[in-house]
């Protein structure tokens, strides 16, 4: 489990916490789940059904990032509480990006309660490189009157930079058998 922190340039309305951990990697799924206290003003996204769309990221999304050891390259997964996707391939930080061949659309689940939300996803293992990887956990959140706040495990910059590479810290081994 980690704990996200804010960026301090972007303060939370309410939001006081956010927690995440991998929950289950296995040869057909990778979980994840993040979980929002603080949650009474959380704005998320209506419900769009599945598929690919860009931008998710301009109101609350979550977001993984995976790189393969001693590589330069990376993978960004965004992922929204409407369904929608992406997953993009970076050759290097910010660099390269191309839309990520994925075998099946992922699965997305929002709860939400008075104050507490979580946030499921299930990545389709298939569409993950084999091997060990190095991954950042992220969320993007937005509450009532347009207040946005940042959230990852390590802020390094005077700006929210959810690509820098210094945040990629989480192993992930290799999936158990399913």
């Amino acid at each position: 489990m980690a704990d996200l922190t804010c960026h301090p340039a972007h303060p939370p309305a309410l939001v006081r916490s956010i927690e995440t951990r991998v929950i289950g990697f296995d040869a057909s799924w990778l979980r994840i789940r993040w979980r929002i206290l603080g949650a009474q003003k959380l704005v998320t996204p209506s419900f769009a059904g599945k598929g690919r769309a860009n931008d998710l990221w301009q109101t609350t999304c979550f977001e993984l990032f995976l790189q393969q050891p001693g590589g330069s390259g990376y993978i960004e997964f965004n992922l929204s509480p409407s369904e929608r996707w992406n997953a993009y391939d970076f050759s290097a930080r910010r660099e390269g990006m191309t839309e990520r061949p994925m075998p099946r659309e992922p699965e997305c689940t929002m709860r939400k309660g008075s104050d507490i939300a979580v946030f499921d996803v299930a990545i389709p293992a298939a569409g993950l490189p084999e091997g060990q990887l190095y991954g950042a956990l992220t969320a993007v959140i937005e509450e009532e009157g347009g207040v946005k706040s940042y959230w990852a495990m390590l802020h390094t910059a005077d700006a929210p930079d959810f690509h820098d590479p210094a945040c990629f810290t989480v192993p992930l081994a290799a999936p158990t058998a399913s």
